[in-house]
């Protein structure tokens, strides 16, 4: 039989830097199209890998100097090259030793055809416009699970007041994987801590206003801000290109100015967008975690010294 102690040391020496687990029972309740109970029937367990967004890769949006390495390096490296590789090592373990290990990485590109967001990381989306259950008693594919419950479920963390995700070691700065897994694995104790304090610098760093009140994501307007519809946090951009940008965003408006961002700076690898506004909320975020001291990792320095810098245009 695997237990805990087994899978957490093989995950960690193969590329995860963090890991929780937990029991696919705590998913009763979740909407059909997001249960991944539908994915994988006889699953028992669920088995969540954090991967750190480099600090240090936020460093350039940080000072106002560099703008590439962070998406390539804190978002597509991770996505794309990193997290696959630890998962497939991980699921040949759990294959060697008789279990099925049922993988999930993130899917940036696709949406449900019935799903009227975006993801802001990623243009384009791919929405199916059809698709039909296979029985009675299953939804219709693709059941994209939420990666924010997954790993809340593994007992990782807590999704801050902003919607995005918290751990203790490096705050918002992670990725997640997962995988689905027939082997009966103890799991994880629930997040007890607090680490969000309703401080609200999250909310209040977005320079689009994506994030309401209540915490909830503007898609397309966090989209264009990526994308560099901000002119003070857009180094890359004419004011006279983009005068006539409307203060709130939806497909149509982000579709007609993505030529002219894309032209001023374009989307990296696997067309993922690049981060013009720099994750601000994010940022913001780690900045208070480390006033308070709360956060695991410590640093010589702090990441954050000076007021955040806006371009006067």
């Amino acid at each position: 039989m695997l237990n805990s102690k087994d899978i957490k040391e093989f995950a960690l020496s193969v590329g995860a830097d963090i890991v929780g687990i937990g029991s696919m029972d705590d998913f009763a309740g979740t909407i059909p199209e997001k249960d991944p109970r539908f994915i994988a029937p006889k699953a028992k367990s669920i088995i969540g890998l954090g991967f750190r967004v480099l600090r240090g890769s936020l460093r350039g949006i940080e000072e106002g100097t560099h703008f590439y390495q962070f998406p390539e390096m804190g978002i597509v490296h991770i996505d794309e090259v990193h997290a696959p590789g630890v998962l497939r090592k991980i699921a040949c373990f759990l294959e060697d030793r008789g279990f099925e290990g049922v993988v999930q990485r993130t899917v940036p590109d696709r949406r449900r055809g019935d799903d009227p967001g975006n993801n802001p990381e990623h243009l384009p989306v791919f929405k199916i416009a059809h698709t039909e259950a296979v029985a009675p008693d299953k939804p219709a594919p693709d059941v994209y699970m939420d990666f924010n419950q997954s790993a809340e479920i593994c007992g990782m963390g807590e999704i801050g007041k902003g919607g995005f995700f918290l751990t203790p070691r490096f705050g918002p700065l992670q990725r997640f994987a997962f995988i689905l897994t027939d082997a009966e694995i103890e799991p994880d104790k629930a997040f007890e801590a607090k680490m969000c304090d309703n401080c609200g610098e999250c909310i209040k760093a977005c320079p689009m206003n994506a994030i309401s009140s209540s915490g909830v994501l503007d898609e397309w307007q966090c989209t264009a801000g990526r994308m560099g519809a901000d002119v003070k946090t857009n180094p890359f951009i004419q004011p006279e290109e983009v005068k006539d940008m409307p203060e709130r965003f939806d497909e149509a408006s982000v579709k007609r100015f993505m030529p002219i961002w894309d032209e001023a700076y374009p989307q990296v690898r696997f067309k993922y967008n690049p981060s013009l506004c720099g994750t601000a909320c994010h940022r913001a975020c780690l900045a208070h975690l480390e006033e308070k001291g709360v956060l695991e990792d410590k640093f010589t320095n702090k990441f954050r010294n000076k007021p955040t810098w806006s371009i006067e245009k």
